[in-house]
């Protein structure tokens, strides 16, 4: 039985699915290669029964869309799919998923990693014990504790609450703002407190971390008016999207030592230009968004993508479909 076509990536290659995983897929289906779909497109279009996304690598717009008569999905891998215009695509008939639940660890421990990278000076000190020009440790690189510290969480969804369960083992207080209070037993579970308003939280935070999904209202949440609420000791980390914050108004917030330090896993546009005024702080460490990025957790990503596409295939809802 001839295997079902899927649009993809060449593995391998940048912002691609990586070559380990091509088995995965291979052993369900006939991966076309973006960049041989677009050289010969009337070779393969009317084959092509699926897409596969894996980061931005593939728009899937209005031409593309119209290109593929046949096609029955779009499969992200990851849970954000801001990037996918889902009434688009579902106007003409095609699903969307994406690869929820699968990421919460991943993505909560890399969140840790930045607030401990950032609070005590890890990376400073990594290029201080390669590159010191004299046997002397500055002043400069006194971090700040993070066991008893406070810790607000903005947005307390699955991987919320995960990070909020591994800062217990710091002895860290709890906040936490989101739209929809959770249940007084789960807060107790992590000894976390809600916080009636952003402003609050803000206020009374050590350490803010963003974990929220990109939307038109988490657009810039946070700003210039939010950042100037924070601690001046206060780090910001961000592991959420990087429009979730203004990036002009952090840079500004660093430049004047309005707060104490930022560390991101997210930008935009990703990765950032050499030139971005953020690269030259010396109180931020920027990541490459690595929060997925685990050898276990792409490969079930990756798996889960499967799983998704063959439902659709075969006239099932996938588990994961994302509606409008």
């Amino acid at each position: 039985m001839e295997k079902a076509w899927v649009l993809a990536t060449t593995f391998g290659t940048k912002w691609g699915i990586y070559l380990c995983f091509a088995p995965l897929i291979e052993k369900h289906f006939t991966v076309i290669p973006y960049d041989k779909f677009v050289m010969r497109k009337e070779d393969f279009a009317d084959k092509i029964q699926a897409v596969m996304v894996w980061g931005v690598n593939i728009k899937v717009d209005h031409d593309l869309l119209q290109s593929l008569p046949n096609l029955k999905i779009v499969v992200n891998g990851g849970v954000g799919v801001d990037h996918l215009d889902i009434p688009l695509i579902n106007s003409f008939g095609v699903k969307v998923s994406n690869t929820p639940h699968v990421v919460d660890n991943a993505t909560a421990d890399i969140g840790m990693g930045l607030m401990l990278a950032s609070a005590r000076n890890i990376v400073k000190g990594h290029n201080y014990s390669k590159f010191r020009e004299s046997e002397d440790l500055p002043e400069a690189y006194l971090g700040c504790d993070v066991s008893g510290a406070t810790l607000g969480i903005i947005g307390m969804g699955r991987i919320g609450y995960k990070v909020a369960k591994r800062a217990q083992g710091f002895e860290m207080k709890i906040l936490y703002y989101n739209r929809n209070r959770r249940l007084e037993s789960e807060e107790k579970a992590v000894g976390a407190t809600y916080c009636k308003s952003m402003e609050e939280l803000l206020q009374r935070s050590d350490f803010v971390m963003v974990v929220v999904n990109l939307s038109p209202q988490t657009h810039k949440l946070i700003g210039a008016k939010e950042l100037s609420m924070m601690k001046p000791s206060a780090i910001l980390i961000n592991i959420s999207r990087g429009l979730v914050v203004d990036q002009d108004a952090l840079v500004d917030a660093l430049q004047k030592k309005v707060i104490r330090a930022a560390a991101l896993d997210v930008t935009y546009p990703e990765p950032l230009p050499r030139d971005h005024p953020l690269l030259s702080c010396p109180n931020v460490i920027i990541l490459p968004h690595l929060g997925t990025h685990t050898l276990e957790t792409s490969k079930v990503m990756v798996e889960r993508m499967v799983t998704n596409a063959l439902a659709a295939l075969a006239g099932d809802q996938p588990p994961d479909e994302v509606k409008a």
